[in-house]
């Protein structure tokens, strides 16, 4: 990753514990500005099945909907396990071939790497020309404690391979409504990663907005990115959240070296709000929206399983210009890519239902008539699942 031009930098690098200082009125207000937003509630549906009206209305009027209690206490618990032997499993860092017990590290086999590291409490991408140039200031990066590692995790991507748990969760008939009511019946993926924030280590997220193919668009709307998912494994606080901008989804590209400059050059945007969460809430957020996350150098972890949908009508015959890989460089997302990639939405609710039977399963229409070809078993797993990430549609 390279710089580039004139990037709005960080001053001198605090210490944590002078981060912790520096930041708390910030996140006292804006705990403040979150509770008297609200928009948070358990998943309730109209009449027609799909989400209530007025759900669906908070979401399209603030960018956000924090949905409350949907993932269950035992499927947290196992969500939990599987995230914890994975990055217990981490190569020691990035490029090694054993993890920090000596043993080989996971994923090595994989097509796609599935592991990304970051420096203690640095910002990888702010002000860099990564992810299309799309983060384009640096957060505050504090300087860690003496003891800590040289490196942590800070994103693993391909959970449905490497998770049992996870490809169930992928499955969640509550989280497929809402995709269809959002983004419609033949709604699509995007793709998944799980942030990983360590406490006192979790690196930041640098202000920005997601999607970057559509915005000149001649039918651009607020919806045509779509959104993203965070299933949050333990208690978000202000200090370890994703912060959003309310609103921000509305009003197109911003230019955040100039929304940056006019608050004085500080990160600490005043409009902004903490995302706050227990244990088994999931926040959906527009791709439009101004949002990011700040060093953790507070106590508690924050774990995000992310994963985003499309409507079909964004991403069939567009050439994504959100390059995550140069093997996405030259590809048009055709019928059949879109299809493979839709198929592990057909497995995991398949997955999800023989491993809870009496748990109403979704149907997911582009696969009625063909569930049988897309049971889970070893052959769809490997046909399937395996290196599924490969056909991600970034947009």
């Amino acid at each position: 990753m390279t710089d580039v031009a004139d990037p709005v930098r960080a001053s001198d690098a605090p210490t944590r514990a002078q981060h912790v200082a520096d930041m708390a009125e910030y996140l006292a207000d804006g705990e403040d500005r979150a509770h008297r937003i609200g928009n948070k509630g358990p998943v309730r549906y109209g009449p027609d099945g799909k989400l209530h009206p007025d759900i669906a209305d908070a979401y399209w009027q603030h960018g956000f909907y924090i949905f409350e209690g949907v993932v269950d206490a035992d499927e947290i618990d196992e969500l939990r396990t599987d995230v914890a032997e994975v990055i217990e499993r981490a190569p020691v860092h990035k490029g090694a071939a054993l993890d920090k017990a000596g043993r080989p590290a996971f994923g090595r086999d994989f097509a796609v790497e599935p592991y990304t590291h970051v420096k203690p409490l640095s910002d990888p991408w702010g002000g860099t020309d990564a992810l299309a140039g799309r983060h384009q200031v640096q957060m505050d990066q504090p300087t860690p404690d003496a003891d800590a590692p040289p490196n942590v995790v800070f994103l693993i991507f391909g959970m449905c391979q490497s998770m049992p748990s996870a490809l169930r969760l992928y499955g969640h008939p509550d989280l497929m409504s809402i995709a269809e009511s959002i983004n419609g019946g033949d709604f699509v993926p995007y793709n998944d990663a799980i942030f990983v924030k360590e406490p006192g280590l979790g690196g930041s997220v640098a202000w920005h907005q997601d999607g970057v193919t559509h915005w000149d668009n001649p039918n651009w709307d607020m919806g045509i990115h779509g959104f993203n998912f965070q299933v949050q494994l333990y208690e978000t606080t202000a200090a370890n959240a994703l912060w959003v901008v309310p609103g921000t989804h509305k009003v197109g590209r911003i230019d955040l070296r100039e929304k940056v400059a006019r608050n004085d050059g500080s990160v600490m945007l005043p409009d902004a709000i903490p995302l706050l969460c227990q244990p088994g809430d999931v926040t959906v957020v527009n791709r439009h929206m101004v949002h990011g996350s700040y060093a953790n150098t507070s106590t508690g972890p924050r774990i995000s399983i992310t994963f985003g949908f499309h409507r079909r009508s964004s991403v069939v015959g567009v050439a994504g210009q959100l390059r995550v890989s140069a093997r996405d460089a030259t590809i048009v997302y055709d019928e059949a890519r879109v299809f493979k990639r839709s198929s592990v939405i057909a497995v995991a609710i398949d997955a999800r239902a023989q491993h809870r039977p009496d748990e109403l399963r979704y149907t997911y229409a582009p696969f009625v008539g063909l569930e049988d070809e897309f049971r889970f078993k070893d052959e769809t797993f490997d046909r399937v699942i395996r290196d599924y990430n490969l056909n991600d549609l970034a947009i």
